[in-house]
C-alpha cells in the first residue's frame, strides 16, 4: 500500500528523493508528520544520530524543511561506504 503524501509539495520531492536512495518513510507518530530511516542502520554512522529524522507537517518554511532532508540523506556517512554501490 502507498504511503499517505506529504501536503507540502517541497517536501513531498524531499521524500520522493529520500525513498530512492532506500531510505524508508514512515508516516504518523508522535508531533511529527512522519519519520525517515537510513537504510543502512550502521552505529557508527556518525554515533546513530541522522539514522533517523522527523518530517514535519506544517514547517515554519517548507522549502528549507525540505532541504534539511535532502541533507540529512546526502550526508549519510554509511551510503558512501556501501560496497554494494
Amino acid at each position: 500500500m502507498p504511503r499517505k503524501k506529504h501536503s507540502k509539495k517541497e517536501i513531498e520531492e524531499a521524500l520522493n528523493y529520500a525513498e530512492e536512495l532506500g531510505w524508508r518513510v514512515e508516516v504518523g507518530g508522535g508531533h511529527a508528520w512522519g519519520k525517515i530511516y537510513c537504510p543502512y542502520n550502521d552505529k557508527e554512522c556518525r554515533c546513530g544520530e541522522f539514522c533517523i529524522s522527523s518530517v514535519w507537517s506544517t514547517p515554519k518554511n517548507a522549502s528549507n524543511h525540505a532541504k534539511q532532508i535532502k541533507r540529512v540523506v546526502d550526508n549519510c556517512t554509511a551510503r558512501d561506504t556501501d560496497p554494494e554501490e
